[in-house]
């Protein structure tokens, strides 16, 4: 097994090559099973919950592709190895016993898996059973409908155990689940967007969770709770054409926000969609969307040598992880999966997959505060407004101010360190030269047809305007600082892949007064200083550095290009253009443009002249 992938070549062309994919994601597993088969422990890093929980993780999350493969006519010849770890992991009696879910317990979002695992398959994940076996998951499950799930789509968690347990005949307390759904409806920020729990943010956690688990719903809910599987229904279907804005022609999805480990989790909403026979957009684009993302990762090298999915993104790495990934996390990739419970002529699998078609070139996305634009197919995001959770980086995965489908971002070295952090699509201040600070929130926002504004502030007594204006395949940057201290700051362009051609000269970056610039055999990254309209316009000095390896999320080593200045106390501002994309060989790299907005063009902006949407997040 090289390492890869175990879908490596899949085209994911037919159906027969999605439920191989899933048998040849699931086989690796095989070695890692306890002798009760209850535990399934993949590696040795750790997360913040209980090993018992990572075990269960590594069991049940495979339920996400076993159990629509399994409903849907397909076979795995281990699956009997899933079904008795099932029956030991919740006897009490067995030296394996996963422990009772309790209030905001990981074991409650496996808890869902089990569920829907049930509600798909139960005459194999029940009936395969022993009456004992049946009785134990039974009430574990029933125990953990009493628990209090975690404020924000862990309320699904109950909605999925109350499915199974409904399909196998386990009278429950419906009360509990409808106060779960009131709860999640609660979230819907219109437009189809909701938010994951009270605070303004939009991550993938609307695709693949919310919305995912909203579809299901929807499917499979009580024909007596019909106006509301019928207001999931049309969420998504007002969804699915602005979360198509996230998607690459080449398959790749947008990488930002929190658990991007879950990787293929992102084509789970073009699946479930299929599952609950909702045709959002024509069946051949929803197709197309789904495989292609799946295409992108399949060559991937997203896998240890055993073949078992690693922590990370664009290959293994630990930096950019959340305390609650452990070795099993990467296996919600799982959910992609969902539309192999339908049968061979459900038109999700016999219409042809549609090529991806011309778009927009720009289009403001007011819900999770982006500006998107495209060129060559990439897609990039100006981005703004999100109130972002306390996980680990939370500032590289919420607060930069672009996010592209091609280059990813970086996450920042230790203390972020000034002289050779990434600062990708980030400004940076420090006061000493050591520890750098960014934009981690905003105090306001405002979004209009082809901009973003925020105001923010990175440390005691420096205060920040930013506009970024969309003028594809370029954007702009225009800052204004008002300090109380003397800081040092630098500003990052997009992070390239670093491959030093072999043999042959090193590359080379391209530096003058006012751009820096670096050019690989496939790609450009430039950043381009410019005089902001703005009273005390202020000169920057251009530099590509290479950070420290495995900080970008795509690619283990980089190029970033960056500006830097000093500033002394006083008002400042300054301006940048910013580009990064494909480059065919011989082909000239694009001219900076000279086209600048006015100090009037700006302070419209500021005062909400074509504002579409304005946000407070003080």
């Amino acid at each position: 097994m090289t390492n890869s992938t175990p879908m490596a070549g899949n085209r994911f062309a037919s159906r027969a090559d999605a439920q191989r994919a899933v048998a040849d994601l699931c086989a690796p597993l095989l070695g890692a099973f306890s002798p009760g088969c209850a535990r399934v422990t993949l590696g040795q890093t750790g997360a913040h919950f209980h090993a018992a929980a990572a075990d269960l993780e590594g069991l049940v999350r495979p339920f996400w592709g076993l159990a629509p493969l399994l409903a849907g006519g397909g076979t795995f010849d281990e699956t009997h190895k899933f079904v008795t770890g099932l029956e030991n992991g919740a006897d009490p009696d067995h030296p394996e016993y996963w422990g009772p879910v309790t209030d905001r317990d990981q074991r409650m979002v496996e808890s869902a898996a089990i569920g829907y695992a049930l509600a798909l398959a139960p005459e194999v994940f029940w009936e395969g059973m022993s009456a004992r076996g049946r009785a134990c998951l039974r009430d574990w499950l029933l125990n953990s409908l009493q628990q209090t799930p975690a404020p924000n789509n862990w309320n699904f968690f109950h909605v999925l155990v109350s499915l199974g347990l409904t399909r196998v005949g386990v009278a429950h307390d419906l009360s509990i689940i409808e106060a779960n759904l009131d709860r999640l409806e609660s979230w819907d920020m219109g437009n189809g967007w909701y938010r994951d729990g009270a605070k303004r943010q939009a991550d993938h956690y609307i695709p693949f969770a919310m919305h995912f688990y909203g579809l299901i719903y929807a499917q499979l809910g009580p024909e007596a709770d019909s106006a509301r599987r019928e207001r999931l229904r049309a969420r998504a279907r007002e969804f699915a054409p602005q979360i198509a804005h996230w998607y690459a022609a080449d398959g790749a999805a947008l990488p930002y926000g929190r658990s991007l480990t879950y990787r293929f989790a992102h084509a789970g909403f073009w699946g479930t969609l299929a599952l609950a026979g909702e045709e959002a957009l024509p069946w051949a684009e929803i197709r197309g969307f789904w495989a292609r993302n799946l295409r992108w990762w399949a060559d991937r090298p997203i896998a240890d040598p055993r073949g078992v999915l690693s922590i990370g993104y664009g290959y293994p790495q630990l930096t950019m992880a959340e305390r609650y990934n452990s070795p099993g996390s990467p296996y919600w990739a799982m959910k992609a999966f969902a539309p192999l419970a339908l049968p061979e002529d459900h038109p999700f699998w016999s219409t042809e997959e549609a090529a991806p078609r011309p778009r927009p070139q720009v289009i403001s996305l007011p819900e999770p505060g982006m500006v998107k634009f495209e060129d060559r197919g990439d897609v990039t995001v100006l981005a703004g407004g999100q109130q972002s959770p306390t996980f680990g980086r939370t500032a590289e995965k919420y607060n930069k101010f672009a996010y592209a489908t091609r280059y990813g971002f970086s996450v920042e070295t230790e203390g972020r360190a000034f002289d050779n952090g990434p600062f990708d699509n980030m400004l940076a201040f420090s006061e000493d030269g050591e520890l750098a600070m960014v934009r981690c929130r905003e105090d306001m926002a405002r979004i209009g047809p082809d901009w973003l504004y925020s105001a923010w502030s990175p440390m005691p007594e420096v205060e920040v305007e930013t506009w970024l204006l969309a003028r594809a395949p370029w954007h702009l940057r225009i800052h204004r600082i008002v300090t109380g201290r003397a800081v040092r700051t630098v500003e990052g362009g997009f992070a390239v892949r670093r491959d030093d051609p072999t043999p042959g000269p090193a590359l080379t970056p391209e530096l003058t007064p006012t751009l820096a610039r670096m050019v690989t055999a496939q790609d450009v990254t430039a950043i381009a200083d410019v005089p902001a309209p703005l009273p005390g316009a202020m000169a920057r000095t251009p530099r590509v550095i290479a950070p420290e390896p495995n900080t970008n999320l795509i690619a283990p080593r980089t190029w970033v290009p960056q500006l830097t200045c000093a500033l002394a106390p006083g008002e400042w501002a300054f301006g940048a253009w910013v580009h990064a994309g494909r480059l065919e060989a011989g082909e000239t790299p694009p001219e900076v443009p000279t086209a600048l907005p006015s100090a009037q063009d700006l302070a419209l902006i500021r005062e909400g002249g074509e504002v579409i949407r304005v946000w407070d997040l003080g």
